[in-house]
């Protein structure tokens, strides 16, 4: 198989990226709009409700960011005008038929232009509300290759999807795709159709309850990791996800579609600059809490694997995915996209680099004080964490309980408070236990085939780099990731 050039394949092309102001789709657009400005357009969906409102998310969370500084700097005087004239911009939300869009002129252009369709649009929260999850990562999918499918000129569709459907499964996770129905714990029954009825009645029945929107989003919550774990997976997000990938499985028929899955995105490696980041993501909150003082235990095992990819090295891996299934179909059509196999990093190089980091260039606080931080207390099992709750907190909530009903409720408030904080720590190590403790590493085999193929026949194999292989972990955290962080994420 030869991919030939990657700049040419994008030339006069026109491309549909849905989820457009996500972490993932500003360094898509910015890649593409900086290696090919002959690409011919980018459609860019994303959720606003009419035309003006779009341009203000365009200009705010897309092009306004630090993102885009260097193809700034390359255009120069013509910035505004050549970003007016590659991008338009399509207020909708995918998970509505025809992706939610009103104008039918749009539709229809798009029908008659689009080469590409990108979806990128998600929700990541590991217990959002189910009713949104599934809207956007289940049936978002389904809506999106139905729309793919009316592209007269499609080449191919990309699915970006994430490592993490695998749910809980330890070994080495494979490349494969799932059936319509399949779970991971072998109980039958699972029917998407079923789930978009149930979520229905569920919040029929509360708005007849006359329910506050606070009891109605705890609600669709409860129920997202319920249905979840019914079936093997650990959350709502990598369950609807997974009923997603089902979707574009049973759905794509003869059209060519690849499924992207990402493990734990970081800050870019080396485009368009690097440490750029948004957002704080998995591993950057514990970053965060640790530099400010806030955590001061790690609950997990220090010599477990933690899959990371640097976020411009899963944008390469689309477009040249992309340019190989466009031109030849190979037969996988799944690529796991992370560093466990070829190269991989444990929790204990990341304490390591969050240790030696942080002594050496504290985080100063409101006060103008330096935080100076520590080695933590490692905890390497869910018990050795009950253990440490019921001693340090829980006792401390008996004893303020008894006090209260002895002094006429006099300390209800302190009680109140430290009991919301214990129930929101509990759900959020209940939320991400099994990822502190996961024990799997992925496969990457279609992706090695890829990168194989790319170095021997793509032109441009340089400018498309997602070999972790190359990635020196030390050099990489210690003076591009946590610096990025800090200087993007901290506040």
């Amino acid at each position: 198989m030869e991919l030939g050039s990657a700049l040419q394949f994008l030339d006069n092309k026109s491309i549909l990226v849905t989820g457009a102001t996500g972490f993932l789709a500003k360094i898509f657009v910015e890649k593409i709009l900086r290696v090919q400005p002959n690409v011919k357009k980018l459609y860019l969906l994303l959720r606003a409700a009419d035309h003006k409102s779009a341009m203000q998310r365009l200009h705010n969370e897309i092009i306004g960011k630090d993102l885009f500084r260097v193809l700034k700097e390359k255009c120069g005087k013509i910035f505004t005008s050549f970003i007016s004239e590659k991008i338009t911009l399509i207020p909708g939300d995918i998970s509505h038929e025809d992706l939610g869009v009103k104008d039918s002129n749009l539709v229809q252009e798009m029908w008659k232009e689009v080469d590409v369709v990108v979806n990128l649009a998600a929700t990541t929260n590991f217990d959002e509300r189910y009713d949104l999850a599934l809207g956007l990562n289940t049936l978002g999918a389904k809506y999106v290759v139905n729309f793919a499918k009316k592209c007269v000129k499609l080449k191919v569709l990309v699915h970006v999807s994430t490592a993490y459907v695998s749910g809980e499964r330890s070994g080495l996770i494979q490349e494969s795709s799932y059936s319509m129905g399949e779970t991971l714990n072998g109980v039958s029954g699972l029917d998407i159709n079923f789930e978009k009825k149930l979520v229905e009645e569920k919040l029929n029945e509360l708005n007849l309850q006359g329910a506050s929107e606070k009891a109605i989003t705890r609600a669709m919550k409860d129920l997202g990791i319920e249905r979840a774990r019914f079936y093997g997976w650990p959350n709502t997000y990598v369950f609807t996800k997974a009923m997603g990938e089902m979707l574009v499985g049973d759905l794509k028929g003869n059209m060519p579609a690849v499924i992207i899955r990402p493990t734990i995105i970081t800050s870019t490696y080396k485009e368009p600059f690097p440490g750029w980041a948004e957002g704080v993501r998995t591993i950057d909150s514990l970053a965060v809490g640790y530099a400010k003082g806030k955590l001061t235990f790690f609950l997990g095992s220090l010599e477990a694997i933690v899959d990371v990819i640097p976020a411009d090295m899963v944008v390469n891996a689309m477009i040249v995915a992309m340019i190989a299934h466009a031109s030849h179909q190979p037969s996988e059509a799944i690529y796991h996209v992370g560093s466990s196999v070829r190269n991989p990093l444990k929790n204990f190089h990341l304490q390591d680099y969050g240790f030696r980091y942080f002594t050496k260039k504290p985080w100063i606080n409101k006060d103008g004080k330096p935080v100076i931080v520590g080695k933590v207390t490692v905890m390497n099992s869910m018990a050795s964490f009950h253990r440490y709750m019921a001693v340090r907190y829980l006792l401390l909530l008996k004893g303020l309980e008894l006090a209260n009903t002895a002094f006429c409720h006099f300390f209800q408030g302190v009680y109140n408070d430290l009991n919301r904080k214990i129930r929101f720590v509990m759900r959020l190590v209940d939320i991400y236990r099994p990822y502190l403790f996961f024990d799997a590493i992925f496969d990457d085999i279609n992706t090695e085939k890829l990168r194989i193929v790319a170095k021997s026949s793509l032109v441009e194999k340089d400018m498309f780099y997602f070999d972790p292989r190359c990635i020196d972990w030390d050099d990489y955290f210690m003076n591009i990731h946590i610096p990025g962080i800090v200087k993007y994420i901290f506040k």
